[in-house]
């Protein structure tokens, strides 16, 4: 019984071990970015296909003022592992990312592990993020040190036992954390691979528009196929041709004209007008050029259709 309690020890250690190993956070180090000018205004691109503001600008009850530029956080973010405080990401050196090497802010958004060597919660998508050329990356953040410094913390965010032990998003990682920059397909046109680019890297629209797993994993198999709104308000269609030809705002057929310029004024090609988090979505892609807009339509409409979970009924 002694040799079987020490082996049962010596297993358990030996597990604890590897475990601790394999949920190290990964880093980029400086040594791996090549000399390179940065694109200010390719920054601002990103910024707004990421739709940075939309989670990092100082709240304001009345949306239309929200100054875009302020990105001193502060905004609570509900779900079902607990409430989320999105960080202040202004170049203030003491409480946003003014310190930030340029190493720090690529591994944030690939890697998804903060300057101090801990992991971020996957609320923030870099599991999109990872997906994004490093040149662009790098004009992101050029974008973000020309802002205007925003002092002040924000609270830190109120988690569920054991969500709130940041040491076990290494393991989701290792579940759900795998791809890289995005890579071309060659049998597409320009246009859908630059639509698939932006869809999948900096735009992040799977993040909302997919189902989730239990651990909050996006379901591949029903990837842009809907589901419950992250946050638990609300309900986010389907955006693959199985949902967008029976959509809320009736049953039709979408061109990509219609789609582009959705992305543009917000109006569906019945006239509706989309609400919630979406109308603060168009608040972003409105600001991209027509061209990339285009490629964005290109690529949603061309997506396999698939059926996600069926929506609430809305009661009588």
């Amino acid at each position: 019984m002694r040799r079987l309690a020490i082996a049962a020890a010596a297993a358990i250690a030996a597990c604890a071990v590897a475990l601790w190993i394999l949920t190290i956070p990964a880093v980029v180090p400086a040594s791996a970015l090549p000399h390179y000018v940065p694109g200010v205004e390719n920054g601002r691109t990103m910024f707004n296909a990421g739709g940075c503001a939309s989670c990092h600008a100082v709240p304001n009850e009345d949306p239309d003022k929200v100054d875009r530029t302020r990105l001193g956080g502060g905004l609570a973010l509900k779900t079902p592992f607990g409430t989320f405080d999105v960080p202040n990401i202004s170049p203030d050196p003491q409480d946003g990312i003014g310190r930030w090497s340029e190493a720090n802010f690529v591994t944030a958004l690939w890697k998804g592990t903060a300057p101090d060597g801990t992991n971020l919660y996957p609320e923030f998508p870099y599991t999109s993020f990872q997906y994004m050329r490093l040149d662009d990356v790098r004009d992101l953040f050029a974008y973000l040190k020309t802002l205007p410094p925003v002092p002040g913390k924000v609270r830190g965010h109120d988690l569920k036992f054991p969500f709130d032990i940041r040491r076990l998003v290494g393991l989701w990682k290792l579940l759900f954390l795998h791809g890289g920059p995005f890579v071309p397909d060659p049998s597409k046109s320009a246009q859908w691979n630059r639509g698939a680019y932006l869809v999948n890297g900096p735009a992040h629209c799977a993040e909302c528009h997919s189902p989730r797993n239990a651990l909050g994993a996006i379901i591949e198999s029903e990837r842009f196929a809907g589901g419950p709104s992250p946050d638990g308000n609300g309900w986010v269609p389907n955006i693959t041709p199985a949902g967008l030809s029976h959509s809320p705002f009736g049953d039709f057929q979408w061109s990509e004209q219609d789609m582009t310029s959705f992305l543009g004024d917000d109006m569906t090609p019945s006239g509706d007008f989309a609400g919630a988090a979406m109308a603060e979505v168009i608040r972003n892609t409105s600001l991209l050029s027509h061209d990339d807009r285009a490629a964005m339509a290109n690529y949603i409409l061309s997506l396999p259709p698939r059926q996600g979970p069926a929506p609430p009924k809305k009661a009588e």
